[in-house]
C-alpha cells in the first residue's frame, strides 16, 4: 500500500520530508504488516485450504484464516511473536534528505513498540539483556539501497524466531548446482513443525557468504503467486514430504518458493535459504 504522512497532505505536498514523517511512516508500515497480509499471501492460504484433502490440515488452514481476518478487525498483531523488524528501504538519488533517516525508522520502531504494541524480542546476543524497545546494536535491521528517482520507499518484514531459526547456508561447490534442491529440502525437512508451516521459502544462490542471506530474505518480498518452473519444481518436492500446517501431516507443506540469485566467484556457490512461516508480514510506504 502507498500512502503519504497526513503532514504532507495537509502541506499540499509543498513541505520538505523531514524527521518526524518517517517516524509516523514506519509506526503506520510496521502496524499495517503485523495486522494485515498482504492479499497474495492470504489468496495462497485459501487456495491452499480448498485444496487441502486431509481434515486436520483443512482445520488448521481455516483456524489460519480466521486469525488473519480477526487480527485485521480488531488491528492486533497476528502473532505473538512480533518478531525482528526488518526493512528493505529504497532512496531516490534525487531526494534529499537533512536528517539521519536509520535514526527516524529506529524511533519509529520504538514508537511502534509502544504504540501497536508489540512484544520486546530485541536482545543482546551474549547477556540476553532485552532493549525492552525492539532497538539494538544492528536492529533495527535497514537494508539501503539507491534507485531512481525522487521517493523513499520503506518496506516493513518483521521476522519471528520460529522460522528464522531454520534456515540455513551452505558454501557449496560450483559442482553442485544440481544438489540445490536437495539442500532446499532437506533444510524444510528437518526444520518439521517448528517454523509453523505451512510456510514460504526464500532462497538465495549466489554473492556472497552473506549476500546469499540477504537474497534469500529479499525473496521473501516477491509476490508469492508469481512461480517459475524452477520454483514450482521444488515446491512440489517440499510438499511430497508430507510435513503439513502445523507439522501435522497434509498436502500442504509449503505454500511458495521464492528465489533470488546473484553472480558469484568462480570457485564458489553460495545458497541460502530463509524459511517464512505462514504469516508472511510484509508492507511497504512510499514518501514522496
Amino acid at each position: 500500500m502507498h500512502f503519504l504522512p497526513e503532514s504532507l497532505y495537509r502541506m499540499g505536498h509543498t513541505k520538505n520530508m523531514d524527521f518526524d514523517d518517517v517516524v509516523n511512516a514506519t509506526v503506520n508500515v510496521l502496524r499495517k504488516a503485523h495486522t494485515e497480509l498482504p492479499e497474495d499471501v492470504v489468496t495462497a492460504i485459501r487456495n491452499a485450504h480448498e485444496r487441502e484433502e486431509n481434515e486436520i490440515a483443512r482445520r488448521t488452514l481455516e483456524t489460519i484464516l480466521k486469525n488473519v481476518e480477526a487480527a485485521k478487525k480488531l488491528k492486533v498483531p497476528m502473532c505473538q511473536d512480533t518478531g525482528i523488524p526488518v526493512f528493505f528501504v529504497e532512496i531516490g538519488r534525487d531526494l534529499r534528505l537533512e536528517f539521519d533517516l536509520c535514526k527516524a525508522i529506529r524511533e519509529g520502531v520504538r514508537r511502534a513498540t509502544l504504540e501497536i504494541p508489540l512484544r520486546p524480542n530485541a536482545v543482546h546476543p551474549i547477556t540476553r539483556e532485552n532493549s525492552r524497545d525492539n532497538t539494538g546494536v544492528h536492529i533495527p535491521q535497514i537494508n539501503l539501497e539507491i534507485v531512481e528517482g525522487d521517493e523513499l520507499k520503506i518496506t516493513a518484514m518483521p521476522k519471528g524466531a520460529g522460522s528464522e531459526n531454520v534456515s540455513a547456508l551452505k558454501m557449496m561447490l560450483p559442482t553442485e548446482v544440481n544438489k540445490i534442491r536437495d539442500f532446499v529440502v532437506e533444510t524444510v525437512l528437518r526444520a518439521g513443525g517448528k517454523p509453523c508451516p505451512p510456510i514460504f521459502v526464500g532462497i538465495g544462490i549466489g554473492g556472497t557468504f552473506d549476500g546469499a542471506a540477504k537474497l534469500a530474505k529479499k525473496a521473501l518480498l516477491r509476490n508469492v503467486l508469481e512461480m517459475n518452473e524452477f520454483e514450482f519444481e521444488i515446491l512440489k518436492a517440499i510438499n511430497d514430504l508430507g510435513v503439513g500446517p502445523m507439522g501435522l501431516g497434509g498436502k500442504t507443506t509449503a505454500l511458495a518458493v521464492l528465489c533470488e540469485i546473484g553472480h558469484c566467484h568462480t570457485a564458489s556457490l553460495p545458497v541460502a535459504v530463509n524459511i517464512q512461516c505462514w504469516a508472511n508480514r510484509r508492507a511497504e510506504v512510499v514518501l514522496r
